[in-house]
């Protein structure tokens, strides 16, 4: 049984992280992953700014409470514009 902090976890604004994780399983086959695409929200792009940070914020804390990922990949370039330390330590933008 994997062990909460064995994944790595994927979080976008939408369904365009799917193919960054398509990428990830490409390069890292033998990774357990997590993906988080906040379709409710989306699109973040037509968001202000502080209502984009305050939704990566939120995303970047339930990735952190039910899983606790070792590494996480953002893949929304809207969300790090708007803030690019929110995830921080140990993020990829990607």
């Amino acid at each position: 049984m994997a062990q909460k902090s064995d994944y790595i976890a994927v979080f976008d604004s939408g369904v365009g992280g799917i193919s960054v994780l398509r990428q990830l399983l490409k390069v890292l086959p033998n990774e357990k992953y997590l993906y988080f695409g906040d379709s409710i929200h989306a699109p973040y792009g037509v968001r202000p700014e502080e209502e984009v940070r305050q939704l990566t914020i939120a995303a970047a804390e339930k990735l952190r409470s039910c899983c606790a990922p070792r590494r996480r990949k953002k893949a929304c370039r809207i969300s790090h514009a708007a803030d690019p330390a929110v995830c921080a330590p140990g993020v990829a933008v990607l």
